[in-house]
């Protein structure tokens, strides 16, 4: 049976993504080596990775996100703040804070959390922290070259984006290639907006 590797998401729109391409090429000319930017194009705000999946198994996880999102109404949130993971003296992960109405995206990941655990995807036990991947930095890099850079990302300036409406979520397909992970959109479930 085919799997499709999957997740749950919600897209950004074409100024978030400009805004974030824009910090990225601040900071591409004092890249050390061992860094690996993602595409500004695919940055996507995930609420729930699911890995492989078998596909008989898409309809009845759309069905449970459709009675998951059913409830849930259009929210606002923005972009401000840099942040690594796991922490300043040893960087992994660069990412940009999400802010906002970020109390209604904790009440969507755990809504969408619940909607799935009887599917057998087990429920998150650390604290959402909502947050878009920028770079990811390799094992092997160098401890003081590895924090370095990131005392270089967290002091650079992220321009003031506007807030976004949020209005829908979506299930997404990840296709890892020797470029990069294409994602492409499966389903999408619109959000009341009243």
């Amino acid at each position: 049976m085919e799997t499709i590797r999957s997740f749950i998401a919600i897209e950004l729109p074409p100024q978030v993504k400009q805004g974030l391409d824009r910090l990225q090429e601040q900071l591409k000319p004092f890249t050390p080596k061992g860094v690996k930017w993602v595409d500004p194009g695919s940055i996507h705000l995930t609420i729930k990775f699911l890995g492989e999946v078998q596909s008989d198994r898409i309809s009845l996880i759309s069905k449970n996100l459709v009675d998951a999102v059913k409830k849930i109404k259009a929210f606002s949130v923005g972009v401000e703040g840099l942040g690594v993971f796991p922490d300043p003296r040893r960087p992994r992960v660069l990412w940009v804070a999400v802010v906002g109405e970020v109390d209604k995206l904790v009440i969507l990941q755990q809504a969408v959390d619940t909607a799935l655990s009887p599917l057998g995807f087990v429920k998150e036990n650390r604290a959402f922290v909502p947050h878009l991947t920028l770079a990811r930095l390799r094992d092997d890099m160098p401890p003081q070259v590895r924090q370095s850079f990131g005392q270089r990302f967290l002091a650079a300036k992220l321009e003031s984006l506007p807030l976004h409406k949020v209005e829908s979520l979506n299930l997404m397909k990840s296709q890892l290639t020797p470029g990069g992970a294409i994602y492409s959109r499966i389903e999408s479930y619109g959000f009341s907006l009243l």
